[in-house]
């Protein structure tokens, strides 16, 4: 998970997943921390990328138990970390969240190489497309909403044109909980128009962790997000419910309320993905 950026766009409307679940093997797992891992999924043409527009993502379909061991149907949202350079497969970067995720528990602990997953994709989860055309990005980000912003990243800084800034505020738990820490340190470090600064909530105070601690807060955003007032920038957010609820009300609504509009973003400014 440490390779370069790259740009490898393609418009909406050509996924090899349609509207219709279809299902695919899982080719390999790849723990990559303690709690997450990369899985890699064939296609259903394995002679051709998954072709998934900037930043879109997939819905992951299975018949799993609830808490009282009747099976339900659950499905998910996964943005990949792959991209379309990749042939005849896509990789889904996962955290396992215990008892309170069923899906990515199911994924990461119980599925086997073999086995297979439903998946499709929607028109509703295609939002903003590469090249974004702004002079400046900021990144709010919790947990897995790390995996869109990859997406957005491969395209501007795989292409050696883009001049955009991007700057990036990631909320964790602990150090050992940043996906992708490895990935975006190293991308960081050598493109100098990305900057990316980690907040851990819970990370033990004895530890040597020398970065932000505590939360995403309107201190941070006026001090690394590009300003509301500049028009040429755009706020790109992911993350769990109660990150919309704060900062900009719910994925599923254009309407821009939360801590945001409170600073005076305009709707037109915020991209919920």
């Amino acid at each position: 998970m440490t390779g370069p950026p790259v740009s490898a766009l393609v418009p909406p409307g050509v996924c090899q997943f349609t509207d219709s679940f279809q299902s695919v093997p899982l080719l390999e797992k790849f723990p990559v921390s303690p709690t997450s891992s990369v899985l890699r999924f064939g296609l259903p043409d394995d002679d051709k990328p998954l072709n998934l527009s900037t930043c879109a993502c997939i819905l992951a379909k299975a018949d799993l138990p609830d808490r009282e061991g009747n099976e339900e149907c659950v499905v998910r949202p996964y943005t990949p970390i792959s991209t379309n350079a990749n042939t005849g497969y896509f990789d889904l970067l996962i955290k396992d969240y215990g008892e309170n995720g069923r899906m990515s528990t199911y994924l990461t602990e119980e599925l086997k190489v073999g086995e297979r997953v439903d998946f499709k994709h929607i028109e509703f989860n295609v939002k903003i497309q590469a090249p974004f055309g702004k002079k400046k990005i900021g990144m709010l980000v919790g947990g897995t909403g790390i995996t869109p912003m990859i997406q957005a990243l491969h395209a501007i800084l795989g292409d050696s044109s883009d001049t955009t800034q991007v700057s990036m505020l990631y909320g964790s738990r602990v150090a050992s909980d940043i996906l992708g820490d490895d990935l975006l340190a190293k991308w960081s470090a050598e493109h100098k128009r990305l900057q990316v600064i980690n907040v851990l909530s819970d990370e033990p105070e004895d530890s040597d962790w020398k970065g932000a601690r505590g939360f995403i807060d309107k201190e941070l955003i006026e001090k690394y997000m590009p300003s509301p007032d500049d028009k040429d920038s755009i706020i790109f957010i992911c993350g769990p419910p109660v990150m919309y609820k704060i900062f900009c009300g719910p994925r599923d609504e254009k309407k821009l309320s939360g801590l945001l509009a409170e600073m005076g973003y305009s709707e037109d400014q915020v991209y919920k993905f």
